[in-house]
Parts: C-alpha cells; structure tokens; sequence
C-alpha cells in the first residue's frame, strides 16, 4: 500500500544511530545518507526515511499518530525495544507484551524516538 514513509528528525546522526540499533534487530541494513543529509533504509517493499523538516521548523510527533514495523517474534520486538532504550529513545504505553481485544490478541510494544514520534512493533499472536 505505501511507497515510503518519513519521519522528522532534528538531528539526523542521532535519529539514524537510534533506526540503525532497532531496524538491525529486524534484519535491515543500516541507513544511507544521501547528498541532502537525510536517511534511508531500502527494503524490498518500501522506503523508510528521516530528514530535517523542509521548512525549517523543529521537528515534532503527529499527536495520535503511531508508526509500526512489523516483527517475526515476541523475542524479536522485546530486542526492538532494548535496543531502542539503549540508543535514544524512551518507553511510552504499557510495557511491550501481549494485548488482548475481543478475539484479538497482539503483541505489541512502543518507544518514542530521538526527535518524539511515537513507534511500534507488532505481531498478531496465535
């Protein structure tokens, strides 16, 4: 459904050693600056990027929005999340684990990045 998606940063070096840490635990290659200071990761189905904002205001969070990457395992998000902590970033929402609505169970966890935005994990759980 999506070509790419970006996110704002107000220090590149610092957003891409945050993205770099979690999207390894995830398989993907660390980002690429390109001529403009902005990064990339290159997957098979899409692009993920940060840049500065183009009208040069501070970058901010979308209040209510929520970007999630998809993982394979709950072994595998709870790496996302620590590793996530240990580069940048902050816990938001429950703790990562298991959440249940109606006949729905997900297992999910949150970390705000460097410049704010609200990120996820998630992994529909059998």
């Amino acid at each position: 459904m999506f070509s790419h998606v970006m996110l704002g940063a107000n220090d590149i070096q610092e957003s891409k050693k945050f993205y770099d840490a979690i999207l390894g635990t995830l398989g993907y290659e660390e980002g690429t600056i390109d001529p403009k200071g902005r990064c990339f990761y290159f997957t098979k189905t899409g692009v993920f990027g940060l840049s500065v904002p183009i009208n040069g205001e501070p970058a901010c969070h979308g209040n209510g929005s929520t970007l999630g990457f998809a993982i394979e395992n709950e072994e595998q998000g709870l790496a996302w999340h620590q590793a996530g902590l240990a580069n940048g970033g902050t816990a938001c929402e429950d703790p990562p684990g298991v959440r249940e609505g109606g006949d729905l169970k997900l297992y999910l966890a949150y970390l705000r990045d460097p410049a704010g935005n609200k990120i996820c994990v998630m992994k529909k759980v059998n």
